[in-house]
């Protein structure tokens, strides 16, 4: 997998809401953990765009409610620079649920647009999205 083609503010700490963008059954989730997040001593972990997180579902089907999952991030509203210089601000925070072993996405659809940056990492997640941006 390359790497992001952007400078990617973290702009997600633990405990975040985000909105479940795909047709998992899941609405809102909650951030518990951030994976491959290398910190300092009691700073807070945080996500940003192409971050795989942990997530506690909140809200959704009765099904999906109160279970661990884990979640790609596809979209954040803080700013951040690409490397053409083009600022990037999505007005929402979403995120997409994933398979844990193999990164491959749980839904047969993705509501809404997501970056490009998981386009070019993620061509599985492109496929069933409605648009990139």
């Amino acid at each position: 997998m390359k790497a992001l083609s952007a400078n990617i503010t973290r702009a997600l700490p633990v405990g975040a809401r985000l909105t479940c963008a795909d047709n998992s059954g899941a609405k809102i989730l909650e951030i518990i953990n951030v994976l491959k997040y290398k910190g300092i001593h009691r700073r807070v972990p945080s996500a940003g765009i192409g971050s795989v997180v942990v997530c506690s579902v909140k809200k959704g089907t009765p099904a999906m409610r109160k279970k661990k999952v884990k979640a790609l991030v596809v979209r954040q509203r803080a700013p951040y620079k690409r490397a053409n210089g083009m600022t990037v601000i999505f007005e929402d925070n979403a995120a997409v649920l994933i398979e844990p072993k193999k990164m491959l996405p749980i839904a047969t659809e993705i509501k809404g647009v997501i970056a490009r940056e998981i386009a070019e990492n993620y061509p599985k997640i492109a496929a069933i999205s409605s648009g990139v941006a």
